[in-house]
């Protein structure tokens, strides 16, 4: 792949797709965190003369201008942290979007409104799609992907545009993709996968794949349960795919087979009901139980303490480890200490630490932990996901060609 330094951008007008697709809250920014990720490339390109246009989606409107989905607070930060002036287009490929490009000197910067205010961004149809990026095309000579967290997306923006214009990879991009090759062609054993959130079947493609790679898979979150109940548990009224119980119990054989050992919660933390996330009311009835003395009217929340010192001690000697989901519903105090001990133990670590993006990154931003410290945060935990299953992301494989 091409990178910046092989394109001249000197007076050039350069797309550059960023990842942008922030948190919000009340109209206010809650996480920066991809703001502050892209923000070198866009700013390496304006210093070398470029007339840069950053685009990116925010949020699933229905292909239509909707106001709480508008990237206007995002220009504001973008701007606040490149430290210059940032102009914002109303719009994608309108009236806005042209006067505002056309209206760009060299070494400024501007952002259009939401890609997918537009039917034609995430299209199936390859015509439909085709003609939206014809139209992004005319207003850039130049195109830069560095959108991480959109490259497994088959989108105008992602897929169509740089087939084109001449392109290259950006340097958010570059980097995660070096990272990636780092947890799937240049291992430093041994490799353990910490993996959270709610769903097995989120995570069915990673674990099938890790399963000849991996030494041990920590397993925590929601998707916990799963396994628990496939070990003939009581899980109560806890988070349970029953479908995926099959699939569990073969990946429990594999990894026998494999020598990969998989990692369970030996206790967890309980509630009747799910806490309040916004208010962070207190939970009267939090408790910690065994693993496999669940009430079958109570729910876990998160890993207990057993399970935490657990946790710290099988990653205490890794090389290599890839985090994806929290352990707990961290978002709530009483529920996040199983995601503080995950991120401490990496911390604590001496091996190369990935946190696969999504909500582990704005886990470890939220708890307050310091970002340099990890060896990597990535923009993107589906893409992450995607390539550790072994999959072409299209997005990737555009900026190959």
């Amino acid at each position: 792949m091409k990178t910046i330094e092989d394109l001249q951008v000197n007076g050039q007008r350069v797309f550059v797709r960023a990842d942008l697709n922030v948190p919000l809250s009340d109209g206010r920014i809650t996480d920066d965190g991809r703001i502050r990720a892209v923000a070198p490339t866009i700013a390496k390109l304006a210093a070398a003369g470029a007339k840069v246009i950053v685009a990116s989606h925010l949020g699933r409107p229905k292909g239509e201008p909707d106001p709480q989905y508008s990237l206007a607070p995002v220009a504001a930060r973008l701007g606040e942290i490149l430290g210059r002036s940032v102009s914002f287009a109303t719009d994608t490929v309108g009236e806005s979007a042209k006067a505002t490009v056309a209206a760009l000197a060299n070494g400024e910067v501007t952002l259009l409104e939401n890609l997918r205010f537009n039917t034609g961004e995430t299209a199936k149809d390859d015509a439909e799609r085709g003609a939206f990026a014809d139209q992004l095309a005319g207003l850039a000579d130049l195109y830069v992907g560095d959108g991480f967290g959109a490259v497994h997306r088959k989108h105008a923006s992602v897929y169509d545009l740089p087939a084109r214009l001449p392109h290259a990879v950006g340097d958010l991009i570059a980097t995660e993709v070096g990272v990636l090759k780092r947890l799937t062609e240049e291992v430093e054993r041994p490799y353990v996968v910490v993996l959270g959130g709610s769903k097995v079947s989120d995570k069915v493609g990673v674990i099938d794949n890790l399963l000849g790679k991996a030494d041990r898979i920590l397993i925590g979150g929601g998707m916990a349960y799963t396994f628990l109940a496939a070990l003939g548990h009581e899980v109560g009224i806890s988070l349970l795919q029953k479908d995926q119980i099959p699939v569990v119990l073969e990946y429990l054989e594999r990894g026998k087979a494999n020598g990969v050992e998989f990692v369970i919660p030996v206790d967890v933390a309980i509630s009747a009901s799910f806490p309040d996330t916004k208010t962070h009311k207190p939970v009267e009835d939090f408790e910690v139980v065994d693993a496999d003395k669940i009430p079958a009217d109570k729910e876990g929340l998160d890993i207990g303490p057993k399970t935490r010192e657990l946790f710290a001690e099988k990653l205490a000697d890794a090389k290599t480890v890839f985090w994806n989901g929290p352990v707990g519903v961290f978002e709530h105090p009483t529920f996040a200490e199983g995601t503080k001990a995950v991120a401490q133990a990496l911390l604590e670590s001496d091996a190369f630490t990935v946190v696969g993006g999504g909500d582990s990154a704005a886990a470890v931003r939220i708890l307050g932990f310091d970002e340099t410290k990890f060896g990597h945060i990535s923009t993107g935990g589906g893409a992450s996901l995607e390539y550790l299953e072994g999959k072409t992301l299209p997005g990737l494989a555009a900026l190959e060609g």
